[in-house]
């Protein structure tokens, strides 16, 4: 029943509380949105200052980001952090290394940022190496050739120690890159993630669910995503030779599940990489 005293509003205190809440969640999350979005442009300041400290990884890949995109316009102001990129190239993360890569081809011109690419195709991760492979071929480079092809293929994921293996993933289920596809444990040590530094699908599990593995055994093979393999498609149409027309025809006839797109464009590959080879005949 309704009181004499009539409706009971609500209290003022919890009535702006009900309207200042939601708005502080919207602004914290647009705040962490505006941080983190590589978009945001920087001035000439935090760039300097992010790729001099690396002690906060997303903001140095955000300056990175951001020298890319300058670079690839001509902006020749760009030239003064060029030691920076060199340093970041030589970093131990390898997230750094990557993205120092791909900074790098967008000048074509620098001898300093080729002969460092050079370097990175003999980086202990296969996504620098093919990163470093991909922004070679913008300088005319196909030394990166090896790594191109290894681009089509399906990728070995290694155990890095003894242990038995748990899988977190099933067969078909898709990766990302830096994905824990199994855990090893090892007596009552803490469990150790096997993640996959490539994107693609777990094609199959090496071993089965609860066997006793040795350092270097192959647990899983991921078969390589589309964007991957377009990627090193379109490489190898610039700077493909005989030698890769069987993994390239391969990925035409429909190898591994090919999309139509992926099919349309190994085909064209194939097709640029014989026309080279008759020019280049005597």
């Amino acid at each position: 029943m309704m009181s004499a005293e009539g409706p009971q509003s609500t209290p003022p205190k919890k009535s702006l509380a009900i309207v200042v809440v939601p708005i502080l969640l919207v602004l914290i999350t647009f705040l962490f949105w505006y941080q983190t979005w590589f978009g945001r442009r920087l001035s000439d300041d935090d760039t300097a200052q992010y790729l001099a400290d690396t002690s906060v990884p997303h903001k140095t890949q955000h300056a990175l980001a951001q020298l890319a995109e300058r670079v690839s316009r001509g902006d020749a102001s760009a030239r003064r952090w060029y030691p920076q990129v060199l340093a970041l190239a030589a970093n131990r993360e390898a997230e750094f290394r990557l993205m120092a890569a791909w900074v790098m081809g967008q000048d074509n011109k620098s001898e300093e940022f080729h002969s460092a690419l050079l370097k990175l195709l003999a980086d202990p991760d296969p996504m620098v190496r093919r990163n470093a492979a991909l922004a070679l071929v913008r300088f005319g480079d196909a030394s990166g050739r090896g790594e191109l092809r290894a681009m089509l293929e399906p990728f070995s994921l290694h155990s890095q120690q003894p242990g038995t293996i748990h899988f977190r993933l099933k067969e078909s289920d898709p990766v990302r890159s830096g994905t824990t596809v199994a855990r090893l444990q090892a007596g009552e040590d803490k469990p150790v993630d096997v993640a996959s530094p490539v994107a693609g699908e777990l094609a199959r599990r090496a071993v089965p669910e609860g066997a006793s593995v040795a350092a270097g055994d192959v647990v899983a093979v991921i078969s390589p995503g589309d964007d991957q393999v377009w990627e090193a498609l379109r490489a190898l149409y610039l700077v493909g030779t005989a030698e890769d027309l069987p993994a390239v025809e391969r990925v035409a006839r429909g190898g591994s599940g090919a999309s139509e797109r992926i099919r349309q464009q190994a085909a064209a590959t194939a097709d640029g990489i014989r026309r080279r080879a008759r020019k280049q005949s005597p």
